[in-house]
């Protein structure tokens, strides 16, 4: 009896969730969502990014599992954030330039080079001992995030 009434609460909750979230998507455009979409997939790739470089910097001890974990992170997440860059989702709440649509190819090759570069961290940390073996290839993942940055984000 106990698990029937679980399974009622619990159904119950997930459905509300699931109905409050289609409206509140419904509320977006898809050039909302796509700002949203990409927005989300940058700030988790942030929030993986920043263990590393506080490694890489020596402010954080270095952790080889934790390194190779947030490294996989990052080239999983890199495949992302280059499906929200959709005709229109350059004005509103976006640090995206207008720019990118017209040099979409070149703002595609400089997503391609991070994730490749994304990639190979992943691969260079896997069974590191010691961050100086990372840092260069953490460096040229960093060097692809700057380039985008320099090219295609706006100014804060």
């Amino acid at each position: 009896m106990k698990f029937g009434k679980f399974a009622i609460i619990t159904g119950a909750v997930l459905s509300t969730a699931i109905v409050m979230g289609s409206a509140w998507a419904a509320k977006q455009t898809p050039q909302e969502a796509a700002i949203d979409y990409r927005q989300s997939a940058f700030t988790m790739i942030r929030n993986h990014f920043g263990p590393m470089a506080g490694m890489v910097k020596g402010d954080v001890p270095f952790d080889a599992a934790a390194f190779k974990k947030n490294a996989d992170a990052v080239a999983t997440l890199s495949q992302f954030p280059i499906n929200g860059f959709i005709d229109g989702s350059y004005e509103g709440k976006t640090e995206a330039k207008p720019e990118i649509a017209a040099k979409m190819e070149d703002f595609r090759a400089k997503m391609e080079t991070f994730k490749v570069e994304a990639a190979n961290l992943a691969k260079a940390a896997d069974g590191a001992s010691d961050i100086a073996a990372l840092k260069p290839q953490f460096s040229k993942v960093a060097e692809s995030c700057k380039a985008c940055h320099d090219s295609y984000r706006k100014e804060d």
